[in-house]
């Protein structure tokens, strides 16, 4: 028997969850890849493995790499609008083993990540002045 391709795994997923986009599990997929090679991990095999606290770092590093001040817009637009969600999406795709996971891995590993406007928007707000304005009408 033939081993499902990506594309067939997310459709099935879709089919049984569709609360995100299949563009998500594909982001994921890339994140995880970009956060073996930050992590300087194998390209197979158990000391491949990525932690959730890792994955969800690479996860935020890959998002503003790839989308900048758009990241939180576009994972919103996904479905993606909290750690928790990236937990979903990576357990959907360990139940239908296209990912592994140790023993110790659980999907509320990734229930207490970071808050998306604090890493997402916040580095791309503009700053505030430090100086007031003069007052009109003010002399000195």
């Amino acid at each position: 028997m033939r081993k499902a391709s990506f594309e067939e795994v997310v459709a099935q997923i879709q089919k049984e969850d569709p609360r995100y986009a299949p563009e998500a599990y594909f982001f994921i997929r890339e994140a995880l890849d970009f956060t073996a090679r930050l992590l300087k991990k194998p390209a197979q095999g158990p000391g491949r493995h990525v932690s959730a606290a890792e994955l969800l770092e690479g996860i935020r590093q890959f998002a503003l790499h790839e989308y900048g001040a758009l990241a939180m817009t576009v994972l919103n637009d996904w479905g993606l609008r909290s750690c928790a969600d990236f937990g979903q999406v990576v357990f959907h795709l360990v139940n239908k083993e296209f990912l592994g996971k140790t023993e110790g891995d659980s999907i509320s590993d990734f229930d207490h990540g970071y808050d998306f406007a604090s890493v997402f928007r916040a580095p791309f707000a503009p700053e505030k002045k430090c100086r007031s304005a003069p007052q009109r009408g003010a002399t000195s």
